[in-house]
């Protein structure tokens, strides 16, 4: 991998990590497009934590209410009622709800995973599928409900589901939230805010291999390089879709994700 390659795909993860059309699919076919062979571990690790800071940086404010909350909050039963003296506090714990999903289903079936991740086929053909799953938001009446309980499981299962390669996380997670009546400024942060504890898992899991095969020579330049890049873009995409969804657009990517999905195919079979 040279820097060419580096900056290219760290563009790559940075804008398409928080746009609704799939990081991970897109690194897939663009390694395959760039003649890259099996993915560089190493790599994807330092481009995964790269976003993370992005996302972190543009929720600064709102990650310290959260961690004030959690120290700080209390709840109490009322009328056989929980109410909470901190409503950065619920929120803190539906997003631990909403975590669990998506850390169960990559434990046990991390194996499959791996499997969907080496096949650009099926990344294609999830790419069409990502398309209808934002296309079917512009259908959906715009409401003004707070995250709750009942979002955060739905909004959790769908996270669970864009672990495969091609199913967009932040297109599935807002999507979800749209469908099950949350507002949807509202489930955009909550599906960023969602993204923390799944970046930063998948890139401990993946660091200890890191460690394991060390940092061949030479490396270091090009993750440095892929790696900054990809936080600019990450900050950049964030902002780019908070504007797009108040503006209640996001079923427009539904057209780029069936576009790309259809010109890779189309290119995996007949290449």
């Amino acid at each position: 991998m040279n820097l060419i390659h580096a900056l290219i795909l760290g563009l790559i993860q940075g804008l398409t990590e928080f746009l609704p059309v799939s990081s991970s699919g897109h690194l897939v076919l663009a390694e395959k497009f760039l003649g890259l062979g099996t993915s560089n571990l190493r790599f994807e690790v330092a481009l995964h934590l790269a976003t993370l800071l992005a996302v972190c940086f543009a929720f600064r404010r709102r990650i310290g209410k959260l961690i004030k909350a959690v120290f700080t909050g209390r709840i109490r039963r009322v009328k056989g009622k929980w109410q909470f003296s901190d409503d950065n506090l619920r929120l803190a714990l539906i997003l631990i709800l909403a975590t669990i999903p998506a850390a169960v289903i990559g434990i046990l079936f991390d194996d499959l995973i791996e499997q969907a991740f080496n096949n650009p086929i099926a990344v294609s053909l999830a790419l069409l599928a990502t398309g209808a799953i934002l296309f079917g938001t512009g259908k959906v009446a715009k409401r003004q409900e707070k995250i709750a309980w009942k979002h955060s499981l739905i909004i959790g299962f769908s996270q669970a589901l864009a672990i495969l390669p091609g199913i967009s996380r932040s297109g599935t997670t807002i999507s979800a939230g749209i469908y099950s009546g949350a507002d949807q400024e509202k489930s955009a942060e909550f599906s960023f805010l969602l993204s923390i504890p799944v970046i930063l898992g998948a890139g401990l899991l993946k660091f200890k291999d890191v460690l394991e095969t060390g940092l061949p020579k030479g490396e270091l330049i090009p993750i440095l390089v892929g790696g900054l890049v990809a936080a600019l873009a990450g900050y950049l995409a964030i902002n780019i879709l908070l504007k797009i969804i108040r503006n209640s657009k996001l079923q427009y990517f539904a057209y780029y994700c069936w576009t790309a999905g259809l010109i890779s195919l189309a290119w995996l079979l007949f290449k």
